[in-house]
């Protein structure tokens, strides 16, 4: 019998979320999907506020790469379909087979409850209609490997497998691919959420040209990563002590390429480094 790609676990708090055998990690291992998407990406960027404040002619744009089950995605809408404004969310997925087994197990997964159908249309034409207001468009294929049929974000989502499984996704050449997508100088205001507290990833975000700062606790991590491309925008940037704790680090070294390597950081990448606006 062939082994089966995804399973369903019961956290610690009660909640449902999903396994990936393949990659041996589980999904919102803390408190859940729904919860994770509200404390992680919903409240600390703001969303909101920020879409019901939006005054552009377009639409307010979310980019949610590694769509996964979806629960940032439905989280976003639910928080966001009362509101006025148009939205549109561009979710990124290579493979939407967890989507497809979350879809299948929606009762027990409880934030998918109800979306059922929209989920389906989703998954069927690469479209849906979730609220009034709100499109929700589906890109597949590698995100690391493509360039991207969205407009620019205000908002982005960061969620694949960790840098462990998926290193391709959290490399330099991924976030400078995300950093020319918001650096244009007629490019909105933008803010990225993600669950690394990785001093390694966080100098590759740092050097691919992004403002980096210390995120919210979330489940049973005690502090995460925020991204922008602008710097008063970040509550708590990454500092000067931050940085000198960086030269003694022994995984200090950015993610380069498609293999996942742990080492110190060199002496040219430090020097560049020190050189980020955010540490003048």
């Amino acid at each position: 019998m062939e082994r089966a790609a995804y399973e369903l676990v019961t956290l610690k708090g009660g909640a449902h979320s999903i396994r990936s055998v393949e990659h041996g990690e589980t999904m919102h291992i803390g408190s859940g999907p729904g919860q994770e998407a509200l404390e992680l990406h919903i409240r600390q960027q703001r969303l909101a506020e920020r879409a019901g404040e939006w005054q552009g002619s377009d639409p307010f744009v979310i980019w949610d790469i590694g769509l996964g089950p979806a629960g940032n995605a439905i989280t976003a809408i639910e928080e966001l379909g009362t509101i006025g404004t148009r939205v549109e969310i561009h979710s990124f997925e290579i493979d939407t087979a967890v989507l497809e087994f979350a879809l299948r197990h929606s009762k027990e997964l409880g934030y998918l409850d109800g979306w059922e159908g929209v989920i389906g249309q989703l998954l069927a034409e690469g479209v849906a209609f979730p609220r009034p207001n709100i499109q929700w468009r589906l890109h597949r294929g590698d995100f690391s490997r493509q360039t991207h049929a969205a407009p620019a974000p205000s908002v982005i989502f960061f969620d694949p497998y960790s840098p462990a499984r998926n290193a391709e996704m959290w490399n330099l050449e991924t976030f400078s691919s995300l950093w020319s997508a918001v650096s244009a100088p007629d490019a909105p205001p933008c803010t990225m959420t993600n669950y690394t507290r990785s001093t390694s990833v966080r100098v590759t975000m740092l050097l691919a040209g992004w403002f980096v700062g210390t995120g919210v606790p979330t489940g049973d991590k005690d502090v995460t990563t925020i991204l922008s491309n602008r710097l008063h925008l970040l509550e708590k940037p990454l500092d000067q002590s931050w940085l000198s704790r960086v030269r003694s680090s022994t995984n200090a070294s950015p993610l380069r390429g498609r293999n996942y390597e742990r080492g110190p950081i060199s002496p040219q990448d430090y020097a560049r480094l020190k050189d980020r606006p955010q540490f003048a």
